[in-house]
């Protein structure tokens, strides 16, 4: 064992989430049956936490894991079905997985496709990746999903039926097939990163737990997918946005805007990583839009100051944004770039053509963009006015209390 006096729950719950979606790769890659395998890893997680606080984190944890997970597949299939006790008996006299040598980015690839088969929805294929590749709990999921309990527990029994039901295998599609199946997975790990950097709802900003997750995942399928340069681009995006996280809010956990963010706390080191990854992405192959995104993202971390921001690049980033990949986020991102280009009314109209949008038309974002291009116009009543109905649309604290002040402060 690596400790014998107890684990800090820090490292311990480290080591079973890295260890968890190894273990269900090795059972899988075996015993190929993804619900029963997953149940079999979830127990032994749970025997994991008692032991492992206890004795500290064994030498090989995923061979631990392993080792328990096959004991406890085995004995539900002896209580299921007498018919396979010799099968049993035979993996029983296997020996047990004493080493860690289970491939790592093969494996979470695998993972990560089977969690995002197209059969399952996209709240489905969150729940899922967060539950088998990201190791979370399915409490820990709801958390980071900000639905009950149960309700995941549902999604996450549907989308395993769902699986076996189709006959979805521990493998890689080829050709076409992967291409979707890779497009759907970084979305999903955008998504994910996406509520971590600012949690819809709860009185935290941030979640900052979700969003390394994200970020960890995407760091283990870089090299999985070699020659991918959208999966670089996703990748540059979390770390350069990521790098900003200690300067977006203050000592209380009030949201700092871009324009009052002590920039001396964003991550320099994190910046000139992501940075060298952008424009290696984007001089080695065809444009995607977290390339895209991800060179926007690189401009704003270049500056000192909102003032002294290349807006005229990010302008004509976007632009070209808004052929790969249009959309209303893409417009509502590129607003302020228009506004600080082209004047502040020429921003405000692109926001307010979003008015009738399915999506955008009444989100909070929406409006707390057309309050500050308002404010920028020298229009404080109509800016008032947008920030009052924001506040009645946003369920995140940090958000709800600088609505807030920003109201007071165009309050006569």
């Amino acid at each position: 064992m690596s400790s014998t006096h107890g684990t800090p729950d820090a490292d311990l719950e480290s080591a079973i989430r890295a260890g968890a979606p190894k273990a269900l790769a090795s059972l899988l890659r075996r015993y190929g049956t993804f619900d029963q395998c997953e149940d079999a890893v979830q127990e032994a997680l749970l025997e994991a936490f008692v032991q492992w606080r206890a004795n500290g984190v064994p030498e090989k944890p995923v061979g631990w894991l392993v080792s328990v997970a096959t004991r406890r597949l085995m004995d539900g299939w002896r209580r299921d079905n007498a018919r396979r006790q010799r099968e049993v008996n035979d993996h029983l006299r296997t020996p047990a997985v004493e080493d860690d040598h289970v491939p790592d980015t093969d494996d979470t690839l695998r993972l990560l496709v089977l969690c995002c088969h197209p059969a399952l929805t996209p709240a489905s294929q969150i729940a899922l990746t967060l539950r088998s590749v990201g190791g979370l709990t399915t409490a820990e999921v709801a958390a980071a999903l900000l639905v009950g309990e149960t309700i995941v527990a549902q999604r996450i029994s549907r989308a395993k039926r769902t699986i076996k039901e189709s006959g979805a295998r521990f493998e890689l599609p080829s050709g076409q097939e992967y291409d979707e199946r890779l497009r759907a997975v970084l979305h999903v790990l955008y998504l994910i990163f996406n509520e971590g950097h600012t949690a819809s709802a709860g009185d935290d900003l941030q979640r900052l737990d979700l969003a390394a997750e994200a970020l960890r995942i995407t760091r283990m399928l870089r090299p999985a997918t070699p020659g991918a340069d959208e999966v670089t681009g996703l990748l540059a995006l979390m770390i350069l946005t990521h790098a900003r996280r200690d300067a977006r809010t203050g000592p209380g956990g009030d949201l700092v805007p871009a324009d009052r963010q002590d920039r001396s706390r964003w991550h320099a080191d994190e910046i000139a990583e992501g940075t060298a990854l952008v424009e290696a992405a984007l001089t080695s192959g065809p444009v995607g839009p977290y390339q895209l995104e991800a060179a926007i993202a690189a401009v704003h971390s270049e500056a000192d100051s909102v003032e002294t921001t290349d807006w005229e690049q990010i302008a004509g980033l976007y632009r070209i944004l808004a052929e790969v990949d249009p959309g209303p986020m893409v417009t509502l991102g590129s607003a302020v770039a228009v506004a600080m280009t082209e004047g502040p009314q020429a921003g405000i109209d692109l926001v307010e053509g979003l008015a009738g949008d399915r999506y955008l038309g009444d989100h909070h974002r929406r409006l707390s963009v057309l309050a500050h291009l308002q404010e920028l116009a020298g229009r404080p009543d109509l800016a008032r006015e947008h920030y009052l109905a924001a506040l009645d649309r946003t369920r995140n604290t940090a958000e709800q209390n600088y609505l807030r002040d920003r109201i007071t402060r165009l309050t006569p």
